[in-house]
């Protein structure tokens, strides 16, 4: 078994304040990329590695994450920036394969697109809150039945549930 958690970055300024792929995470993204991480921590949905992009929000992203989660080993890989679906599973095919769980941080439309495609069952509450879309901070969590990342493949996955940062403190 395999898990995957697709990660999107936090709230970062807006755009025009920095070149994109220099842009900070906002106040309140900071706050959001904690909590999504105390969240994390406190599911036991704990990483074995993170696979972020080199933008500068989705490393300010994990970096407040991993305060809750623990020390992880960080993978910076430019594909994951500006990425397509195709693009993310030759990411995550690519992972440790001594990893169990890996959490990917990026960007959207990407990351959105990518969680949809990997999906094929799971969760109905969690499709339907997926299906209305994928903010900032928010997380996929998805099951695949495998022994090698390099197996996975899309409509395998198993949607284990889908959390934004006002439904993880409900």
């Amino acid at each position: 078994m395999r898990r995957l958690i697709i990660f999107r970055h936090a709230k970062a300024v807006p755009h025009g304040a920095a070149p994109d792929f220099d842009r900070a995470l906002a106040e309140r993204g900071l706050a959001d990329a904690a909590g999504t991480g105390r969240y994390l921590a406190e599911e036991h949905l704990l990483p074995d590695v993170a696979l972020v992009s080199p933008s500068l929000r989705t490393r300010q992203t994990w970096a407040q994450a991993a305060l809750a989660v623990g020390e992880t080993p960080v993978v910076t890989d430019e594909r994951i920036y500006e990425a397509l679906p195709d693009d993310l599973l030759a990411v995550v095919r690519a992972a440790d394969p001594k990893a169990r769980t890996a959490v990917l941080v990026g960007h959207n439309p990407g990351m959105a697109e990518f969680a949809r495609a990997l999906a094929g069952h799971g969760d109905r509450y969690a499709f339907s809150r997926l299906r209305g879309g994928f903010p900032t901070s928010a997380i996929a969590v998805l099951d695949f039945p495998v022994d090698e990342w390099s197996e996975i493949s899309f409509g395998k996955g198993r949607l284990d549930r889908f959390v934004t940062p006002g439904s993880a403190e409900d």
